[in-house]
C-alpha cells in the first residue's frame, strides 16, 4: 500500500476519533456544548480538506501534520494532573471505556499521521518520488 494512502486512512481515522472525542467531552461535561463549541467545525473541515483534496501536496502534508498534532495533544491534556482514573468524573460512569479507548486510539492514529506527514514533507524536500 502506498504511503500517501496510508496517511489518508490514518488521518481520516484520527478525524473521526476527534469527533467522537468532542462528543464525549460534551456528554461528560468537559465542554459545555454551547455555540462556541462549533468553532471545531471549521478546524475539522480544514483537516478533512487537507487530507482528501490536498493529498501528496506540501500544503496537505502541513495541514495534516498540524491537525494531527492537535489530535495528539487531546489525550495528553486529559491524562495530565488527575487524569481520567478513579477520581475523575468519568471513572464510574456509563461509556467511560469508550471515552478512554477513543483517547488512546486518537493518540496512536494522530502520532502515526504526524510521522507519515513528516516523512511526506521530507521526501518533497529531497525531491524523491512520492
Amino acid at each position: 500500500m502506498k504511503q500517501s494512502s496510508i496517511l489518508v486512512t490514518a488521518s481520516l481515522l484520527s478525524l473521526v476519533l476527534s469527533t467522537f472525542h468532542l462528543a464525549d467531552d460534551i456528554v461528560f461535561g468537559y465542554e459545555k456544548g454551547q455555540l462556541w463549541t462549533l468553532t471545531a467545525l471549521p478546524i475539522l473541515v480544514v483537516w478533512l480538506y487537507g487530507t482528501l483534496l490536498l493529498a501528496e501536496r506540501r500544503s496537505g502534508y502541513i495541514i495534516v501534520l498540524l491537525s494531527s498534532l492537535l489530535g495528539f495533544v487531546m489525550p495528553v491534556v486529559h491524562m495530565r494532573g488527575r487524569g481520567i482514573g478513579l477520581e475523575s468524573r468519568v471513572a464510574h460512569t456509563e461509556g467511560h471505556f469508550f471515552f478512554v479507548w477513543t483517547l488512546i486510539a486518537l493518540g496512536v492514529t494522530a502520532l502515526f499521521s504526524i510521522i507519515l506527514s513528516a516523512r511526506g514533507l521530507w521526501s518533497l524536500r529531497r525531491g524523491q518520488p512520492r
